[in-house]
C-alpha cells in the first residue's frame, strides 16, 4: 500500500474531494484526520469511512484557534503529520465585479485564502519532514472566468501561499504543491450552476460540458488519484508544482 504506516490530515474532510481523498488514504494504508465545520458533517462523513483508522474534528478554517486546535490534535493522534490535504473551499456567488456583494466577496477569500495560510502556519510545523502539503486550488487559479471574482481570486492566491511554503519548507524537505481540478461532479459544481442560470442550472451544465474535451465530468475518484500520488514517496522531488486535472478543458 503506498501510504502504508503514513499519516494525513484533510480539511474539508466532510465534502466531496475531501472525503474521497479520505476515502482513498485509508485504503492505502494511512491513518487520518478529516476536519470540516459542523458536527453533524464530520459524524456522517466518519460513518461513511467506517474505519479504525479515522478520526475526525469540527473546526472552522477561518479561525485560528480552531486551525491551531486541528493541528494540536493531529499531534495528539499522530504525533506527526505526513500528509496535509489543505482542501477546505467554497464556490461563493456568480456576479459580475460591479455587482459582486462585498460581503459575499470577504467570505470566500476568508475560506479560500485564509483558510489556506493557517492550514500551513500551524500545520508545517506539525508535520514530518520529508512530507507533502496538498493545497487545492482550481483551473480558477490559473485563468479567469466572468462571473467568479472571489473565487478566482482566491484561487489564485493558494498558487501564492503554496510558492511561499514550498520555499520555506524546502530545508525540511517538504513539498508542497497545488492541484486545479476542472468541473468535478458534486454540489460545488450545482452551485455553480445554478448560480449561472438560476432558471435552467442543466443548460449551464451541458455549456460547461462542451468544453471538457475528454468528454465528461471528472470523477471524485480522480481527484483523489492525483492527491494520493502528490502524497506518497512517488512524488519525492515535486514540488512547487501547479497540477492540472481538467479533461483537457477548452479555454485553457
Amino acid at each position: 500500500m503506498r501510504l502504508q504506516g503514513k499519516t494525513a490530515v484533510v480539511t474539508g474532510g466532510a465534502g466531496n474531494i475531501g472525503l474521497a481523498a479520505a476515502q482513498r488514504f485509508l485504503a492505502e494504508g494511512a491513518r487520518v484526520l478529516i476536519v470540516d465545520r459542523g458536527e453533524d458533517r464530520v459524524n456522517e462523513a466518519l460513518r461513511q469511512l467506517a474505519s479504525n483508522d479515522v478520526h475526525g474534528l469540527s473546526a472552522d478554517v477561518t479561525d485560528g484557534d480552531d486551525t491551531a486546535r486541528y493541528a494540536a490534535e493531529a499531534q495528539r493522534l499522530f504525533g506527526q503529520t505526513d500528509i496535509f490535504f489543505n482542501n477546505a473551499g467554497i464556490a461563493g456567488a456568480v456576479a459580475p465585479i460591479t455587482a459582486y456583494p462585498d460581503a459575499e466577496f470577504d467570505r470566500v477569500m476568508a475560506v479560500n485564502v485564509r483558510g489556506v495560510f493557517l492550514g500551513l502556519k500551524h500545520m508545517l510545523p506539525a508535520m514530518r519532514d520529508g512530507g507533502s502539503v496538498i493545497c487545492t486550488s482550481s483551473v480558477a487559479g490559473l485563468r479567469g472566468s466572468a462571473g467568479m471574482a472571489a473565487y478566482v481570486a482566491s484561487k489564485h492566491a493558494v498558487v501564492g501561499l503554496m510558492r511561499v511554503a514550498s520555499v520555506e519548507a524546502s530545508a525540511r524537505r517538504i513539498r508542497v504543491n497545488t492541484i486545479h481540478p476542472g468541473p468535478v461532479e458534486g454540489d460545488m459544481m450545482g452551485e455553480l450552476e445554478r448560480g449561472m442560470a438560476p432558471a435552467d442550472p442543466k443548460a449551464a451544465h451541458a455549456l460547461v460540458l462542451q468544453r471538457m474535451r475528454l468528454g465528461r465530468f471528472i470523477e471524485r475518484k480522480e481527484i483523489a488519484d492525483l492527491v494520493t500520488f502528490l502524497a506518497s514517496d512517488e512524488s519525492r522531488m515535486i514540488s512547487g508544482a501547479t497540477m492540472v486535472i481538467d479533461a483537457a478543458m477548452a479555454g485553457g
